[in-house]
């Protein structure tokens, strides 16, 4: 499993628009076979600041799997008109609790 962080700074006037097109998003990455889970936060402090976090069972099954699956087409409508707000996008993986 590795997860995709994408960090966004995002102008308040469009924070609601953009936590929607996320919302209409989720429902294509929740469908999809190579996606285990999505969440996206704001920020307390700097409410500007989101982070959009996506759990992938590998990163081909998100590179290869999801985008060029029939869905990729729509999540991606849905999210572009954002792309210039993104800090940072990278995969981690997770590291186990105990060494």
């Amino acid at each position: 499993m590795v997860v995709e962080y994408i960090r966004y700074r995002i102008p308040p006037e469009q924070a609601e628009a953009f936590a929607d097109a996320y919302r209409r998003a989720a429902v294509l990455l929740e469908a999809d076979l190579h996606c285990l889970k999505f969440e996206m936060s704001q920020g307390v402090e700097e409410p500007e600041n989101w982070v959009v976090r996506i759990e992938w069972d590998s990163i081909e099954g998100h590179e290869q799997g999801f985008r060029r699956s029939p869905g990729f087409r729509d999540f991606f409508a849905e999210v572009r008109p954002y792309f210039g707000g993104i800090l940072e996008m990278k995969h981690s993986h997770v590291l186990p609790a105990k060494g």
